[in-house]
């Protein structure tokens, strides 16, 4: 199915283990090739929930948005952390710029916000950040999935079959 795809998650401490774990394995599964990329503050990181220990592949910096095919964001405490990484900022702006997907669950839009990609998109994502997507200019729903061109926003891990579904049929085009 995603035969020949090269897709970067993202990764940095307290994130949301399902949000990273289950599209990891869904992507896998689905014949993609998925490097994690760390932010460089460690080389493995733990899930807020405890559940998943993930080593790194590659850091931000070393790293260039055109090897993937799409970049996902997991949510938790994690893309608060992320956006403190210019690199990771940056990667993330790359690859939207480039027009590959580039997906986030959760508190992952966070990420898009200092990204500076989201005035005038529509997007989702946990309710506490709606404000903070409103404000940097997207249309915030409350939707299992949106998708608006290249950029795919989901709310939580119950939200995860579609979220990883929604990519897959992306990247399949």
């Amino acid at each position: 199915m995603l035969d020949g795809k090269t897709i970067a998650i993202l990764a940095e401490e307290d994130f949301e283990d399902s949000e990273l774990t289950i599209p990891m394995w869904g992507m896998k599964n689905a014949g993609a090739k998925v490097v994690i990329v760390g932010s460089g503050s460690q080389v493995t990181y733990k899930g807020k929930r405890g559940s998943a220990t993930i080593r790194v592949d590659a850091t931000a910096d070393k790293v260039r948005a055109e090897d993937f095919d799409a970049v996902i964001i997991p949510g938790g405490s994690a893309p608060d952390k992320m956006r403190l990484h210019q690199s990771m900022v940056e990667l993330v702006r790359k690859a939207h710029d480039l027009g590959k997907v580039v997906a986030a669950i959760c508190h992952g839009p966070q990420l898009l916000i200092s990204a500076g990609i989201v005035r005038g998109r529509r997007v989702t994502s946990w309710p506490s950040i709606a404000v903070d997507l409103k404000n940097a200019g997207a249309e915030w729903v409350d939707a299992p999935v949106v998708q608006d061109g290249n950029l795919i926003t989901s709310r939580k891990p119950a939200d995860l079959p579609k979220f990883n579904k929604a990519i897959i049929e992306a990247l399949r085009g």
